[in-house]
């Protein structure tokens, strides 16, 4: 880590974190990585989604807020988006060039939709990206949460790229 990096802690949003699979335990892997990358230097950029069609997760409604537990900072940033991908017509890739962050660390929700949408388009915009394999989840739907996260951790590393992949590690492995 160094003070090019930036975590990215995505949607982690009360209607989404809110009874999700190893809450608690995703929550800590998304603290144990905000300190590490800010005692390097490196910026913490919060995203929130900003549904234009389920109420719990539009904006000002009681779930669209970050969930209580993470210990945002006033210099931590905020960004917001209404895709999958992070990248999609919001601020954040405008802010990671001002800032000039080359990798991007990655957690929050979900799993299978926001997470992977956005490593995806981190690693094909040029960033190194490391997804912190304990740092994401999701909720059961067509397999269980667990298996949805196992998968991704799986595919996200084998992603063919010609000059880079993306790196899967827990977040006391940092």
């Amino acid at each position: 880590m160094n003070s090019k990096s930036a975590l990215l802690v995505i949607d982690a949003q009360e209607a989404l974190l809110r009874g999700s699979y190893l809450e608690e335990e995703v929550l800590k892997a998304i603290e144990t990585t905000a300190l590490k990358v800010r005692r390097e230097g490196g910026l913490v950029i919060y995203i929130q989604h900003c549904h234009s069609r389920w109420d719990p997760m539009k904006k000002g409604n009681p779930g669209w807020e970050l969930h209580q537990s993470l210990n945002v900072r006033g210099e931590d940033i905020r960004v917001e988006k209404e895709a999958s991908d992070s990248f999609y017509e919001s601020e954040l890739e405008q802010v990671l060039q001002k800032a000039g962050i080359g990798h991007v660390y990655i957690t929050g929700l979900q799993t299978e939709f926001c997470v992977d949408a956005t490593c995806r388009s981190a690693l094909s915009k040029g960033y190194e990206v490391t997804l912190i394999s304990d740092g994401h989840t999701t909720g059961d739907a067509v397999i269980p949460a667990s298996k949805m996260i196992e998968h991704h951790n799986y595919v996200l590393a084998n992603l063919a790229h010609p000059t880079r992949s993306i790196r899967v590690c827990n977040s006391q492995d940092l």
